[in-house]
């Protein structure tokens, strides 16, 4: 098994992530369902705490990006499961946030069963962790402000699929361009979408 700059190590007691630092590799273990890491810096050697949620049994881990051209602009979004099925799409005209929320949304219309979606995108993620769809709902779909949520059409879909009962997702958030591999390859495949206005898709993504 090839080990990265940090790997989960998954055995049939306790999880444990493999963390690389100037000496080697240090196990840390699970804290309260997440992974926590010292990542070490590559210019500077310096580490610093970053946390890892650990997808749990049944459970299919997705990343998702959007990109845009120009902000609004050409757009494209894109979903890719580790060593796993990926989908791009393109939008001649579009902004950031609808992508986003459009790969997050795409992702759970072509998976079944139990999610973990990554996204770097607070937009999407912190409106399912800190449950600003209750509110919007509550009233009417207007903000804090009073005015109209942007982009209704695609929160409901979204939210009514996310939180369908019949399977749990989860969403957690990735630093993007922090060097997240998944992280990266999904901004590949919205940019190359957004760029050449044509989707992809396959079993596995390919470097």
């Amino acid at each position: 098994m090839g080990v990265g700059p940090t790997s989960l190590v998954m055995a049939a007691g306790p999880v444990f992530v493999l963390a690389a630092g100037p000496a080697g590799f240090t196990i840390l273990p699970l804290i309260s369902g997440h992974a926590v890491a010292m990542a070490t810096g590559p210019a500077t050697g310096t580490t610093k705490r970053r946390e890892i949620t650990v997808p749990r049994a049944g459970e299919t881990t997705v990343f998702t990006d959007g990109a845009c051209l120009g902000n609004p602009g050409p757009g494209g979004w894109a979903w890719a499961v580790p060593e796993g099925p990926f989908r791009s799409g393109p939008d001649p005209a579009t902004t950031n946030q609808r992508m986003e929320i459009t790969a997050a949304l795409r992702a759970l219309q072509d998976l079944s069963g139990p999610v973990l979606l990554i996204s770097d995108s607070t937009y999407v993620v912190n409106c399912f962790r800190d449950r600003w769809w209750q509110a919007w709902i509550r009233k009417g779909w207007r903000n804090a402000a009073g005015k109209p949520v942007a982009n209704r059409d695609l929160w409901e879909p979204l939210i009514e699929i996310a939180l369908d009962p019949r399977r749990l997702v989860r969403f957690d958030w990735v630093k993007g361009h922090s060097g997240d591999p998944m992280n990266d390859r999904v901004d590949l495949l919205a940019n190359s979408a957004a760029t050449t206005q044509q989707a992809s898709q396959g079993r596995v993504f390919l470097d």
